[in-house]
Parts: C-alpha cells; sequence; structure tokens
C-alpha cells in the first residue's frame, strides 16, 4: 500500500500575514505548491491538510518578498551571487545598474582605462581590489550577452538591470572622451541604438546621474565628474524619449545646485509636454537635517509634475529609515561636495601618506578652516540660512552630529566628537592611559573645531570610524513622506521583470 502523496509542497501555519495589497494584517495558514500560493485561510483552517513541509509561523510575520529600488548588486552578484545579505533582510527582487553605473557593457577595459574601477571606487566606496575582481569576471562585450550572463548564475533575488548611461557613453565614446568632450551626433545616433537594443533585450529602464559630487577614480581622471555628469540636456531628452517609447523607467539623480535644471530635467516625465508621459524615479527625497527647504521643495515638484497640467509619472525614491552615511577618517561620499574635503577622497584608500601630506598643507588648511566656520558666526547671509536650516551642504558642520563607532581609542565608542572635544579643551585628563595618550598628542595641535578635526584625521586616518544621520532624523516626517503616495510611492510606477 502506498502512502497518499502531500497535498501541498509547503504550509506556513499561524504566521501573521500582509498580503501586499493594504489589507489588515492578520494571522493566517498559507499553503504552497509548486513555487506559488495555493490556498490561504483562517488561521488553523489548514490544519487537517498535508504537506511536505510544515512551517510553524507563529510569532512570524508573512509578507511578499521586498522590492529593492535602488541597489549596487550587480557587483556584488559576480563574487556572492547569491546576495545572502538581501535575501535575510527579504529583497526577493533587486534593481541594480543605478545611477549610471553598471556591467552591461563588461569591464570596457582598454589599455590602462579600467572604467569599473574608475566610477565605482568613490561613488560607492568600494576598495580598488575588490572593483578589480568583478571587472575581472566581466569579460562580455554586450548588453545581451550581460543578461545571458545572468541567466547562468546562481543568484539569490530576482536580478533586475537598467542600462547605465555612464556606462553607454563609455562604449561609444571612450572613458577619456566621455567627460572632456561633447559626443558627435553620429555618437549619440549610436547611444540611441545601444539604448533602443537593450530595451529589445529585457532591461527594465535607463539609469542617468546629475549629482555634483560623484567623481572618478583612477589619474588622471580623479576630479573630474563620472561621464553622466557631462551628458547635456538635449542627449538625455533623445535617449529618455526611447525609454518613454518603450515604456521602461528612468532612474535619475538631481543636478542638486541648479534648481532650475532640476525642474528642465525632470519636467521630461511629462506627458504634457512631450506627448507621452515617461515613468521616472528619483533619487532621494530625504529629510535633509541642513536644509529643510529641500523636503518642501521635493513634495512641491512632484505633485506639480503629476498634475493634470502637466501629466507627468513622477515619484521619488523616499528613504524610510535615518539617513546615516559612515565614515573612515576623513573618507566619506558626503565629503565630495565640498572642495577642500574633496581632496581627502582623491588619493587611494590605502595612501595614508598622500592624505597626510594633504592635512599638513599650510594652504589646504586654511581653505578647510574657512569652510568650516563659514556662517557660524557673525552676521551674513550664510549665517541667517545656518539659523534657518538652509544650508548648502548635506553634511552637517557640528562636531555633535559625528559619532564614534571605533578607533584606536575605545573609550569613544559611541561618543560624539563634540564630548571628546570638550574634554579636551577642558583639560580634564583622560578616562584611561589610551585616552590620555591621545589627549597628550592631539592638545598641542588643538586651538579650535577645525584643528581638532584636522588633528583626528592626521593622527588615526581611516582606523576612525565615526557616522552621521544627515537625514531622516524626524521619525514623523519619514512617515509622511513613504505615506504620501503623490511624493515617493516609487513602487507604484511598475517594473517589467
Amino acid at each position: 500500500m502506498t502512502a497518499s502523496r502531500p497535498e501541498f509542497d509547503l504550509i506556513i501555519r499561524g504566521a501573521m500575514l500582509f498580503d501586499g495589497g493594504g489589507g489588515v494584517p492578520h494571522h493566517a495558514d498559507m499553503a504552497i505548491s509548486n513555487g506559488r500560493v495555493a490556498r490561504i485561510a483562517d488561521k488553523g483552517a489548514l490544519e487537517g491538510a498535508s504537506a511536505v513541509t510544515v512551517v510553524d509561523g507563529s510569532g512570524h510575520w508573512l509578507m511578499p518578498g521586498l522590492l529593492d529600488i535602488h541597489t549596487h548588486f550587480d557587483l556584488e552578484a559576480e563574487i556572492a551571487p547569491a546576495l545572502p545579505e538581501a535575501v535575510r533582510h527579504g529583497s526577493t527582487t533587486v534593481v541594480v545598474a543605478n545611477c549610471s553605473l553598471g556591467l552591461a557593457f563588461g569591464n570596457q577595459r582598454i589599455k590602462d582605462q579600467d572604467p569599473i574601477v574608475d566610477c565605482f571606487a568613490r561613488v560607492e566606496n568600494i576598495p580598488k581590489h575588490i572593483l578589480r575582481a568583478v571587472a575581472d569576471k566581466a569579460v562580455w562585450q554586450d548588453s545581451g550577452a550581460y543578461l545571458a550572463h545572468l541567466e547562468h548564475l546562481p543568484l539569490g533575488p530576482n536580478l533586475v538591470p537598467l542600462l547605465p548611461h555612464s556606462m553607454l557613453r563609455i562604449e561609444v565614446m571612450g572613458l577619456s572622451d566621455s567627460i572632456r568632450r561633447d559626443p558627435t551626433d553620429a555618437e549619440i545616433a549610436r547611444m540611441e541604438a545601444l539604448l533602443e537594443k537593450a530595451m529589445e533585450e529585457g532591461y527594465a529602464g535607463f539609469s542617468t546621474d546629475a549629482l555634483p559630487f560623484h567623481y572618478l577614480a583612477n589619474r588622471p581622471n580623479e576630479r573630474s565628474r563620472i561621464p553622466a555628469q557631462y551628458g547635456r540636456f538635449e542627449e538625455l531628452k533623445r535617449l529618455t524619449n526611447i525609454v518613454r517609447r518603450h515604456d521602461r523607467l528612468w532612474q535619475a539623480t538631481p543636478p542638486k545646485d541648479s534648481p532650475l535644471q532640476v525642474f528642465r530635467t525632470f519636467a521630461l516625465s511629462s506627458g504634457r509636454l512631450y506627448g507621452k508621459p515617461l515613468k521616472l524615479t528619483a533619487v532621494a527625497a530625504i529629510d535633509i537635517a541642513t536644509n529643510k527647504s529641500i523636503v518642501k521643495l521635493g513634495r512641491f515638484l512632484s505633485r506639480f509634475l503629476n498634475s493634470k497640467l502637466m501629466a507627468g509619472q513622477f515619484r521619488f525614491q523616499a528613504l524610510a529609515a535615518p539617513f546615516r552615511v559612515w565614515a573612515e577618517g576623513p573618507l566619506t561620499p558626503l565629503a565630495e561636495e565640498i572642495p577642500s574635503l574633496r581632496r581627502l577622497n582623491e588619493p587611494d584608500l590605502e595612501d595614508r601618506k598622500a592624505r597626510s601630506a594633504i592635512l599638513r598643507d599650510p594652504q589646504w588648511r586654511k581653505q578647510f578652516k574657512a569652510m568650516w566656520f563659514h556662517g557660524k558666526t557673525g552676521w551674513s547671509l550664510a549665517r541667517l540660512k545656518r539659523l534657518l536650516q538652509r544650508e548648502d551642504y548635506a553634511i552637517s558642520r557640528d562636531l555633535a552630529d559625528m559619532v564614534v563607532d571605533r578607533c584606536p581609542v575605545p573609550d569613544w565608542a559611541g561618543e560624539s566628537l563634540a564630548e571628546i572635544y570638550d574634554r579636551l579643551m577642558g583639560g580634564k585628563a583622560g578616562r584611561s592611559g589610551k585616552e590620555q595618550q591621545a589627549f597628550d598628542r592631539l592638545a598641542p595641535l588643538v586651538a579650535d573645531e577645525a584643528d581638532f578635526l584636522i588633528a583626528l584625521f592626521e593622527h588615526f586616518d581611516t582606523e576612525l570610524y565615526w557616522s552621521m544621520i544627515s537625514a531622516n532624523r524626524d521619525p514623523k516626517i519619514v512617515r509622511d513622506l513613504v505615506m504620501d503616495q503623490r511624493y515617493c510611492r516609487a513602487s507604484t510606477i511598475p517594473v517589467r521583470i
């Protein structure tokens, strides 16, 4: 007598079910067969049903897999294709090749140029030896071949690639020319043809970048921005028209230093101006601590572009958590927007000697101190903007916002730099031998806050790990942004998978 075959492959019993449709969560049983949901019933209703595997979901949430709409997991997928961190956090689909950077055309190495390393190292703060390892694996030379390559990787989540603008420019113009001159009309036509080909192959869309602090990393390009930054409006218009025609998605970042340019660029979403709406999702609508006007302007922009007057399909990608950014000594992505701090990001991660030379340069120190104290004293427009939280920088110039994660002085872990500075300047004895040794080294060099930072960066370099919450400090504002469907409901812009 043969045993009866189980009714289902898997039953999960008693979990708190979030169905993804906006309904009220409730405890339920779920049955799965052949990789699909076969039945959902009230808790206990499947008690008598049989399955190959039965899981007790009591005390757990059961929900659809998360769609992570902004990642750079295309790099990690070449080294650890299971992407365990993404899956562990519940992501079952991730969108890759954001911010104009990706692997669609392989490593694009020509002679001594290494575009993957050059483009990603500073934008994403990834060590160059890791990027070289990725580039070594990226041996394809065609957007279609890249999709075929992904089909053979043992991926954990689904990968949804965009076609990246910086890499498209490099493919057509070469890295050097893509950052030093405008493309010819023939070269723009070639870009259009390659983008058209990618759309036909199934790419979900196109990614561009205009944030003015995304810089290349390899000499002699360390003072040049990534290639997408040099694409003029007419080039962007011609390329996004292809995305519009295919009803795909355009992922962009704003040219933040020019409100008029932001509006002109994002108005490409308008169906009223361009005949058909273009699905546009922009990074990142966040409540910036140093400039409280940004979130208001963002809300106005999105509502106007999506109004009947403009008929756009525009959404911001709002982050649903505090935006905490970590730094290794002077190295942080936020530093790229400030010229004096950017200088410290130009040497390789391992080149402490070069950073030390910059930190000791009298002219650089003068520039740094002028930046650090700008608008903090007296009466000026800069002072007024600081008091009103309308500053131009995203990075906070307040030691109280800079919190030590770990460093060679264990006592400092969890403390703000302001607390350490106050003890040092107050002439207090160190709380331990290591802190006292640090105070003895620093005290002769420090007359003010700027001196303190410079001394910390020189003495500890990348051994000083600290972080700062530069945006999304107020949970109520974060919730309002995330729940405002007119503003940031990026998930409602469909992505073809």
